[in-house]
């Protein structure tokens, strides 16, 4: 009886440590999960960050440009806001799921890899 005892408590116990492990074991898979896909997510961001500076520098030369072609600088302005502004409207009424999707697949890429 006792022998039986002892092999339950034995068991016991290592169900016990087997859960722990298993528990250790999901928490470094998630941190690892997390770590690979914030270290890919902030150079792409950075970059994101250059090419956005560049494209303002670029939109405000342009706006003097045109708005000194136009007679007045602020028309410029105006001129490439609304073009921003259909573009947005393009982007947002056509190529929305395409750019969800394409975002929602490349995260799920990473966490899976």
């Amino acid at each position: 009886m006792e022998n039986n005892t002892n092999i339950f408590e034995s068991l016991l116990e290592n169900t016990a440590e087997y859960g722990k492990t298993s528990i250790e074991l999901t928490k470094l898979k998630v941190l690892d999960k997390t770590a690979d896909v914030v270290s890919s997510l902030i150079p792409h961001t950075i970059v994101l960050g250059f090419i956005a500076a560049c494209m303002l520098f670029i939109t405000i030369g342009l706006a003097f440009y045109v708005g000194e072609i136009l007679g007045k600088i602020y028309f410029g302005f105006f001129v490439l806001a609304a073009f921003y502004g259909i573009v947005g409207i393009f982007i947002r009424l056509i190529m929305y799921k395409w750019i969800k999707g394409s975002i929602c697949d490349s995260i799920i890429k990473n966490v899976l890899k």
